[in-house]
């Protein structure tokens, strides 16, 4: 547990849509760095763990879908409203987790929100179609070439294991091209063209991006105390997270975990006792701050902190 705290204050510190592709509808400015974005007028943000993004095929080479992954949380990041990072800060085996061809996202949502996460995303490439229109007769054929990808995006909260966003989406891109007297049925160009797959794989997920972040308004904030040393209380949210000087925070207890008595499906965690509020009075790191006992007592490290 101590370990995860010292990894995400490291981190701290350290449908569908058509587009030309050289005059693209949608246009996105990424950076290369994973920098986040703080807003000084921004609500606290939430933790969002980014699965590895699965494909239906095993065909297609896993870069693909790390690369796509990468911009996806650049571009999270970015929004200034949440903090989202890679599943491998956790250290979790992921591969016991797995039912068919998606996540056991119940199972990860509470092994991540005992490490401080807010909610867990899954991605998943469902197809990629490529094809071509042309005409039918003469030497000289204009061709164009579609490619589509459909992409899943799911979202779950980590508390209550509710899922609050699912959708498919489908994102195309066209090129048109000329062909001199040969056969389109031939042409293996467009089974063999991995950059342009690469960008519609990248485009495909960022276009989830701004339903994911309003779907996470339904997701609760919280962080965790990281440590206790004599009277402060170092917190493992702080002026990034969006935690302002003075700011008080509940401490609560951890709930008890709820299951149907027939199915025997985890149905949610109910809230723990109050145990008293913290004042925030510093900050550390890029993220993480120091708070005093405003009021309460018996706290320990991983109780969990609201907004009061």
């Amino acid at each position: 547990m101590k370990s995860f705290f010292a990894s995400i204050v490291m981190f701290a510190l350290a449908g569908c849509v058509t587009m030309d592709r050289t005059t693209p509808t949608v246009s996105r400015d990424i950076h290369n760095d994973n920098q986040l974005v703080r807003r000084d007028d921004s609500a606290p943000r939430k933790r969002l763990m980014v699965l590895p993004f699965l494909d239906s095929s095993d065909k297609r080479p896993q870069e693909f879908r790390d690369r796509a992954r990468a911009a996806f949380i650049q571009d999270l990041n970015r929004s200034g409203q949440v903090i989202a990072f890679d599943s491998k800060e956790l250290n979790l085996d992921l591969s016991k987790m797995m039912e068919g061809d998606h996540y056991k996202l119940a199972e990860v949502s509470r092994a991540a929100q005992a490490l401080g996460v807010n909610a867990v995303l899954e991605g998943k490439i469902t197809d990629i179609r490529i094809k071509r229109k042309t005409d039918n007769v003469g030497v000289v054929r204009h061709l164009t070439s579609v490619f589509e990808v459909v992409a899943q995006v799911r979202v779950m909260t980590a508390r209550t294991g509710k899922e609050v966003f699912n959708t498919v989406k489908t994102v195309t891109v066209e090129e048109q091209g000329v062909r001199v007297a040969e056969r389109v049925e031939t042409d293996k160009y467009l089974q063999n063209n991995p950059d342009m797959i690469e960008t519609i794989v990248k485009d495909a997920f960022l276009d989830f991006t701004p339903q994911v972040l309003g779907s996470l308004e339904k997701v609760s904030w919280e962080g965790r105390i990281a440590a206790i040393n004599g009277d402060r209380i170092y917190l493992n949210v702080g002026k990034i997270s969006g935690l302002q000087m003075g700011d008080l925070l509940k401490v609560m207890e951890e709930g008890d975990d709820v299951y149907d008595p027939e199915s025997g499906s985890h149905i949610g965690r109910v809230p723990g006792r109050l145990k008293g509020t913290l004042e925030v009075i510093s900050y550390f790191g890029n993220d993480g701050s120091i708070a005093v006992i405003h009021s309460g007592s018996g706290f320990k490290e991983n109780d969990r902190v609201e907004l009061y």
